[in-house]
């Protein structure tokens, strides 16, 4: 039997995409998931594409007693914790939801690490921490710029609070994971990015547009200092990022880390605008896409992309997939997706 890895919120689009890295590189996975904002249909994408059904128990992180139950009952050796609220704007208007949520989530897993004897833990953090870089490409000593939103707070603090942890002597290791911007899905098109109600993300959004479910795409300004006048994101592969999670783990848990908390940003090292990706799915979908331009989103970032040397080099992980494989895969999710009448 191989190591058994604790996967929190691992219905959801990151989640699980790791989930099936774990499980093809021989770990056995036990999902949690309070199922807020994913279906449990997801544990069937995963079953098919791997012959293996995780175990799952729907429950919330932020529930003390639910989790020290669960620490009981398995022997964990790893915890990868992505279980967050996410959604920007969201965590403008209701911040206390998205501070108990998050935070209370992360400090039940540390208090229950030692107590159980699990070694170490995988945290997933975002390049919002970063807030607008004085300098492109950003690397992982550039400063921490005060948050944007309630969310990106909730990120730094809990970068914070693992720090804290294992400074004041916890006998645990962590590798936080800085990601840009995921995207796309699993080459099968058995999971992949399956948002609840209207997309917040620009990919789904492109994807639900092209297929007629969404009338027009909102491009949100042309007149930002760069080449075609539209943000810049990193744009990376789902699948290339949840590698990104095992190869962390095998490190952690093979005692190869080089310090108690490692810090790794997750990008291609490639800016692309949103006019750029949009013209991306045109031609690999064959469609053109009914866009216009809008009026500049309150908190957008210009551009942001990373400077990947450090997880090239130490953590030994590369983003592999082309952009144009990586909106290829988020169209034919979308497919699949009206096929079965899913949307």
């Amino acid at each position: 039997m191989g190591k058994k890895i604790l996967v929190t919120g691992g219905t959801g689009y990151i989640g699980s995409h790791t989930v099936v890295e774990l499980q093809q590189a021989g770990y056995e996975v036990v999902i949690v998931d309070n199922l807020s904002n994913s279906s449990a249909d997801v544990l069937e994408g995963i079953t098919r594409i791997t012959g293996k059904r995780p175990i799952f128990d729907k429950l919330d992180c932020a529930d003390a007693e639910a989790m020290n139950a669960l620490f009981k009952k398995h022997n964990f050796d790893g915890i990868i914790h992505f279980a967050a609220s996410k959604a920007v704007g969201e965590s403008v208007q209701k911040p206390l939801m998205y501070y108990r949520n998050n935070l209370v989530s992360l400090i039940n897993l540390l208090e229950l690490m030692p107590k159980y004897n699990v070694k170490g833990i995988v945290f997933s953090s975002s390049c919002t921490v970063y807030g607008e870089p004085d300098a492109n490409p950003i690397d992982e000593n550039a400063l921490i710029k005060p948050a944007e939103s309630p969310y990106g707070n909730t990120k730094q603090i809990n970068e914070e609070i693992i720090q804290d942890f294992v400074h004041s002597g916890a006998p645990i290791k962590s590798i936080i994971l800085r990601y840009f911007n995921p995207i796309g899905a699993h080459p099968s098109a058995e999971i992949g990015e399956l948002p609840i109600g209207v997309p917040q993300n620009l990919v789904p959004y492109i994807t639900q547009t092209g297929i007629g479910i969404r009338k027009q795409l909102s491009v949100f300004g042309d007149d930002y200092n760069t080449p075609d006048g539209s943000c810049i994101r990193d744009f990376i592969n789902v699948v290339d990022l949840a590698k990104a999670h095992v190869i962390s783990i095998d490190r952690m848990l093979g005692g190869k880390s080089e310090q108690p908390v490692e810090i790794f940003n997750l990008g291609t090292g490639t800016g692309l605008s949103v006019l750029e990706l949009i013209k991306v799915f045109e031609e690999v979908s064959g469609k053109p896409l009914n866009y216009k331009i809008v009026s500049r989103r309150e908190g957008d970032i210009e551009q942001i992309w990373a400077q990947p040397d450090r997880a090239n080099n130490v953590l030994g992980w590369k983003a592999k997939e082309t952009i144009e494989d990586t909106m290829a895969s988020a169209w034919k999710w979308q497919q699949r997706l009206k096929e079965k009448g899913v949307m």
